[in-house]
């Protein structure tokens, strides 16, 4: 028996954005790409030309938002909404959305929300997945600043520090400011390579050099440790 197939939509006027979904999808066999569209107008023209059963679609466009527009369709397809902004979170899930994936989206965060998709669509066979073998994992996160997606390599990646909406990603490369919760960030990690070690910081485990009361080293980096998360650090200290 043939798998099922399904057509999928993006609606995103950020060009980055729908390059980043384009290759997430890539990882999913049975998810079809029909089309892209920078605007509401296109998507709608598109939405009656072909059969959509999933569309990701960006709030903040110019002329129709995205909210707008699927408020307007008479018989709409599944939505992932896809966004930089927190604020219709709770207005998305009103309109019963499949999920609210905030950019820049992990392949992670992805996976979970197609998932989701699959669970709605009644179907029996899990997400496909992408292999758990070491080449196939997503090795990489995208963090967006200077009005770009900077792609960090996880084994580039030192520390992360939070200041109130902002991170700094303290790279081998150098810094990377973005407007961004470290609790987002968090998820898209994989937790056998970083450990959240303080309210304000995550770090690389691989970059760990020395461990001290209160303090762990990353070679030159002295993070501090914050109490509810010292038994985690000890964890990784091998008993005698």
């Amino acid at each position: 028996m043939d798998e099922l197939t399904y057509n999928c939509l993006i609606v995103d006027d950020e060009p980055i954005a729908i390059r980043v979904i384009k290759n997430h999808l890539q990882e999913f066999k049975n998810l079809k790409l029909v089309g892209e569209c920078n605007h509401a107008i296109e998507a709608i023209e598109v939405l009656s030309k072909h059969r959509v059963d999933l569309l990701f679609l960006d709030i903040q466009m110019p002329q129709i938002t995205g909210v707008e527009l699927l408020k307007n369709l008479n018989h709409p397809p599944k939505v992932i909404f896809t966004t930089a902004y927190r604020d219709y979170a709770i207005e998305a899930f009103e309109l019963d959305v499949v999920d609210y994936l905030l950019k820049p989206i992990s392949l992670l965060r992805f996976t979970k929300a197609i998932n989701r998709f699959y669970q709605r669509m009644n179907e029996t066979s899990p997400a496909e997945v992408p292999p758990t073998d070491s080449a196939h994992k997503p090795d990489h996160l995208f963090l967006k600043a200077d009005k770009k997606l900077h792609k960090v390599l996880f084994e580039e990646l030192i520390y992360l520090e939070s200041f109130g909406d902002y991170v700094i990603a303290h790279t081998e490369k150098g810094k990377i400011t973005t407007k961004e919760r470290i609790s987002h960030l968090e998820e898209q990690l994989p937790q056998d390579r970083f450990l959240r070690v303080h309210r304000g910081f995550i770090i690389a485990t691989t970059k760990i050099s020395a461990i001290q009361p209160g303090l762990v080293e990353l070679g030159k980096f002295k993070i501090p440790v914050g109490r509810s998360y010292k038994s985690a650090l000890e964890k990784l200290i091998p008993k005698p």
